[in-house]
């Protein structure tokens, strides 16, 4: 980013392009179902929606000291606090998930008016966000022929299954615990413990629904407290006492319809197949998705 660029030509020493082990924070975003939206364009609609998607998305890192590492298709990856430090890096990341949020609302209201004036249904861009907190191997990365600034390590691969599992909760920004003990202050609620694909050791994740502000309302205070007796109604196999929670919470937050959903659907399953006697609650994904 500019303002990066900028401290840099001033010390230049602060880049260190060599290999290196750091903590970063990892973001992963990418456009759902976006097969189906790109076989109604052709290539000179897909080229400029993808173009006015990525823009605004790029620019939500880049303002927040963010690095952007690679575009691949519809997705994108970034990481923060490498090349250059940045303390409050899984801060930044959050908030620059939460400003994707609302240029995405731009972008499909911009994307509206261009189906109707071309006589095509308008479909709606919806992106899933992972981000994730830990150590990784950054640096110079490629062949001889090309290589690039990158990272690389189990950081990485989580933050990308997060953003993976985004569409199965019908949420649209997953984060770890650590990058929530790291940016407590943002509207945080728990929503499971998940064995990812891959990994053997269950994460417990989180959706962000907002930022100090709303972190602070009454109205997150009383989701939080009834969703919070729905988990833990879940994990105690108290299904009939979940079902009424999970009611209640989706009165509270009508967008998190897909989530209790999902619930209903897993605690219908419980009911007919109960879990094993020492159940602790865990979900274990069978697929990257």
């Amino acid at each position: 980013s500019p303002t990066l660029m900028e401290e840099l030509s001033k010390d230049p020493d602060k880049l260190k392009l060599g290999g290196e082990v750091r903590e970063i924070s990892v973001m992963f975003t990418d456009i759902r179902n976006f097969t189906t939206i790109s076989e109604s364009m052709d290539p000179a609609e897909l080229i400029k929606l993808m173009n006015d998607f990525l823009t605004p998305m790029t620019s939500c890192v880049l303002d927040n000291r963010g690095t952007i590492d690679k575009y691949m298709g519809d997705a994108m990856m970034a990481f923060w606090n490498a090349p250059l430090d940045d303390p409050e890096h899984a801060i930044h990341a959050c908030t620059a998930a939460l400003q994707m949020n609302e240029a995405l609302k731009a972008v499909n209201i911009g994307l509206r008016e261009q189906q109707e004036k071309n006589g095509k249904p308008f479909k709606e861009l919806k992106a899933g966000i992972g981000i994730h907190t830990g150590r990784a191997s950054v640096g110079n990365m490629g062949s001889k022929q090309r290589f690039a600034y990158s990272a690389l390590g189990d950081t990485v691969n989580l933050a990308s299954r997060l953003e993976g599992q985004t569409k199965g909760y019908g949420i649209s920004v997953m984060i770890s615990e650590v990058v929530h003990k790291q940016a407590p202050t943002f509207a945080a609620l728990e929503i499971d413990l998940l064995t990812v694909k891959g990994r053997k050791e269950p994460e417990r994740i989180y959706t962000l629904l907002g930022d100090a502000a709303y972190a602070s309302s009454a109205a997150f205070q009383e989701i939080i407290a009834v969703h919070g007796k729905m988990l833990a109604a879940y994990r105690a196999q108290r299904w009939d006492e979940a079902l009424v929670l999970a009611g209640q919470s989706e009165t509270l937050r009508p967008d998190l319809a897909g989530l209790y959903a999902l619930y209903r659907q897993r605690i219908a399953d419980f009911k007919t197949t109960p879990p094993p006697a020492d159940w602790q609650g865990v979900w274990v994904a069978k697929d990257k998705s």
